[in-house]
């Protein structure tokens, strides 16, 4: 009998395609949806992508309500959280992000934990890491100062909720607590499964090569592709070494949007531009879009990673960082107009 996993956010970036190397790997998987709606579309991009279907399930959950966590993890053996608001923009009530972040990880660990699971799985970021850190080389032992100047919401929220996860596992009087690994990933890229164009990462590279960013931030951070997020994923699972664990997802290099731009130009894509944005047109503008609002603490930023716990625990090398944009980009040619 296969093991069984708990995946929320599966019609997520990530989530999908954690659902595509779980289903390969002949895991039972239970992926959580918000609405029935939701369901119909995953299932429709897993199928297209020749993915068999016949292991998984689906659940309704809300981060933001009890109802439906317990019975979804009873009978689980491992838990795979990857479910949390991803905005750039910074939303009007902080709350609106932060409070789904932090209570839905709690609610999940809590049910997690009153039904006996071997081991959770939690997606947070790297910006749980670097987040008031402009230069230098960021390491697991880090956390992001919540203090930092321009942190945008977003961040926070990553920052917290996995505070508040750790500090479940630690505090747990509950003798088979499940052990905890967090995977943190820097920004990613590489080709989604399915046909939604609106995550964070797949919105942002389908405008610049349509050629509707016509200045790109001057921000430098380590990146991954979306396919070494999800085997990574996978592999905490049952890795011993990785209990009780936060791992880097990412190169160790940092890439620019500038870097970007040109990587696709040489593609032949005529669309991104290489042109940097002034920080004080960003900062400006910063009063009145609430994108640009987000952006500013990344201003200036060129930080390494140190990732050779990651390497090492999960004998990993990252894919090359050109061909994650090449395919990134094929993808999104494959379902709207770009410019060539």
């Amino acid at each position: 009998m296969s093991e069984k996993v708990l995946l929320t956010g599966i019609s997520g970036y990530i989530g999908l395609n954690c659902a595509h190397q779980l289903l390969e790997s002949s895991y039972s998987v239970i992926g959580s949806v918000r609405s029935h709606s939701k369901k119909e579309e995953v299932l429709r991009s897993l199928i297209n992508a020749g993915i068999d279907t016949s292991n998984l399930s689906f659940v309704e959950l809300d981060l933001t309500k009890d109802r439906g966590w317990d019975q979804a993890l009873h009978g689980c053996d491992y838990l795979m959280h990857t479910a949390s608001p991803f905005p750039i923009a910074n939303p009007k009530r902080e709350r609106e992000i932060i409070e789904p972040a932090v209570d839905g990880t709690l609610r999940a660990l809590r049910a997690a934990e009153k039904n006996g699971l071997k081991r959770v799985v939690l997606t947070s970021s790297i910006v749980a890491i670097m987040g008031g850190k402009k230069q230098g080389t960021i390491t697991p032992e880090h956390w992001t100062n919540l203090q930092a100047k321009d942190l945008n919401t977003y961040a926070k929220s990553k920052t917290l909720a996995e505070q508040a996860a750790w500090d479940f596992i630690k505090d747990s009087e509950v003798d088979n607590s499940p052990e905890l690994v967090s995977i943190n990933p820097g920004g990613v890229f590489g080709p989604a499964i399915g046909d939604n164009l609106s995550g964070t990462s797949m919105s942002m590279a389908s405008l610049m090569l349509q050629g509707k960013i016509p200045l790109v931030p001057d921000a430098a951070f380590p990146m991954v592709d979306v396919r070494d997020v999800a085997k990574l994923h996978v592999a905490a699972l049952k890795i011993e070494k990785a209990a009780n664990q936060r791992f880097i997802a990412a190169e160790s290099k940092p890439r620019s949007f500038q870097e970007i731009g040109a990587i696709l130009n040489k593609l032949g894509y005529t669309g991104p531009s290489t042109r940097l944005a002034p920080n004080l047109l960003l900062k400006l503008l910063s009063y009145f879009d609430r994108e640009a609002e987000g952006m500013l603490g990344f201003l200036g930023m060129k930080v390494y990673a140190d990732n050779s716990a990651t390497k090492e625990v999960f004998n990993w090398e990252p894919l090359p960082f050109k061909q994650s944009i090449k395919d990134t980009a094929t993808f999104i040619e494959s379902l709207i107009p770009v410019k060539k």
